[in-house]
């Protein structure tokens, strides 16, 4: 019954445009309505009942109008040139909603705080610790990111894999589902094939579970799997980067996803793999190069940077996340699990505006038990290293001028101030439309970056690693 009636919620949601913590709280007063039945929660048919008359009532409503910020419209007399509708897939409509899915609640938040905060820097630095203490194994350094993003931690971890290991092959495998995250990853690899020859790069959108083997467990989805390989001629950055900028069409065809109805989360339509490296050393990397239906883990280092929601329970964290990479690890491997702390002035800007708010329910205490409790006894070979928090917090900052944070603090940085805060705590769009209304945010943003002299975050770290024989 709760599967029937989710996916009921999440269609009409998707096609009103509306949150589905804002549907509850309009239909029944719950803003957690969704979640609590995707956790097995149950309702009464009076409820029921509710729901489906409130679906029923604005059924033929407009979708809400959203608030313009900004007028984008051109000058008077200039023509406004539109792009080309994408093509419509067979079996699908040109409104489909879920052609139009996106993968973040709000995509420019996301590019803001990457390039106005140094997580992305802190987190390579912290992960290329562990790169001393792995033992690879021929026939390469075996690594697996489980969310690339925009490539930044990746490609920095690279250049650190080949300044400790000059001569040995790479075998790196990157998970991520978003289509512009790809593109963005992959304009940072042509440099990285030139200083490191002896490469071969994976990417995938496959499921944690699947990604780490490259093997899709559903037989349709085996079926409909994409498997292409890119064997780079030439020798310099700006050959491989025309080469890497070709695959745009193959990439905007195939790297689609849609909404789960049962999960609420993105999955792919089409399960892609894709593979490259160069064509002067196919030779060397015959051994190295994966195969379909051939590829074993067995991972010297995992990288498992921010993988999950904060707000998403402790058992979805280690049964579809964190055990199956865990699992992926060969021996002497070691998984590197990051993920925000709060406790900083991020959160003081947080709860002056939401005092109850707490995203950050679950330490790496709580993970790590949850793990090894999930494992069982796969786990026996295993470690959990929680170390102290001198060794596990670290901090990253925004990125300001000494004289910006003074008596008299400009817009601009206040509002980046303001959308790092609520990207780490991932504040949902529809609670921000209540604040962004009156200037509370502004104040509560102006009033901690003042008595704290700039704004910073803490992450948190664990390890897990692989016994070695």
């Amino acid at each position: 019954m709760n599967d029937q009636i989710l996916q009921e919620i999440s269609e009409f949601c998707r096609q009103r445009g509306l949150a589905e913590s804002t549907f509850g709280r309009r239909a029944v007063n719950d803003g957690k309505l969704a979640n609590r039945l995707r956790n097995g929660g149950r309702i009464t048919t009076d409820t029921l009942e509710r729901i489906r008359n409130f679906m029923a009532r604005n059924a033929d409503a407009a979708p809400p109008r959203r608030r313009v910020l900004f007028d984008a419209s051109p000058p008077t007399g200039l023509p406004m040139v539109r792009p080309p509708a994408p093509p419509v897939a067979s079996g699908q409509t040109a409104d489909d909603p879920q052609r139009n899915f996106r993968f973040f609640d709000n995509r420019q938040k996301y590019l803001l705080f990457v390039n106005t905060c140094s997580e992305k820097w802190e987190i390579a630095h912290r992960v290329g610790m562990e790169l001393a203490n792995i033992h690879p194994r021929p026939p390469a350094v075996r690594v697996f990111d489980a969310g690339v993003g925009d490539g930044t931690v990746l490609a920095r971890v690279m250049r650190n894999m080949h300044d400790r290991f000059p001569t040995m092959p790479f075998y790196i495998v990157g998970k991520e589902i978003s289509l512009e995250d790809i593109r963005l990853t992959l304009h940072k690899m042509a440099d990285r094939f030139v200083e490191h020859p002896s490469t071969v790069l994976v990417l995938t959108n496959l499921a944690y579970s699947e990604a780490p083997w490259l093997a899709v467990k559903s037989l349709s989805a085996a079926t409909s799997l994409v498997w292409k390989e890119l064997a780079m001629d030439g020798n310099t950055a700006h050959s491989f980067e025309q080469q890497i900028t070709a695959l745009e069409p193959f990439l905007a065809e195939n790297w689609k996803a849609r909404v789960s109805p049962k999960s609420g989360n993105p999955v792919y339509e089409r399960p892609v793999i894709l593979v490259i490296y160069r064509n002067d050393h196919k030779f060397l990397l015959d051994q190295i190069v994966p195969k379909p239906g051939g590829t074993v883990a067995d991972y010297d280092l995992v990288i498992a940077s921010q993988p999950y929601r904060a707000r998403a329970s402790l058992e979805f964290k280690a049964r579809r996340v964190l055990a199956p990479l865990a699992r992926a690890l060969g021996q002497g491997g070691r998984m590197i699990a990051i993920h925000s702390y709060g406790h900083d002035p991020g959160m003081e800007i947080i709860h002056k505006v939401w005092p109850n708010d707490n995203p950050f329910t679950h330490s790496r205490h709580d993970l790590l038990k949850e793990v090894k409790h999930e494992l069982g006894a796969a786990g026996r070979d295993l470690n959990f290293n929680a170390y102290s928090d001198q060794r596990s917090l670290f901090r990253y900052e925004m990125h300001t001028l000494p004289s910006e944070i003074s008596s008299s603090i400009g817009t601009s940085t206040l509002l980046a101030a303001w959308n790092a805060a609520i990207y780490v705590a991932q504040i949902e769009d529809d609670r921000l439309s209540d604040v962004n209304s009156d200037r509370r945010y502004i104040e509560a943003t102006r009033d901690v970056l003042q008595s704290q002299g700039g704004l910073w975050f803490y992450d948190e770290s664990f390890v897990i690693s692989h016994r070695r024989e």
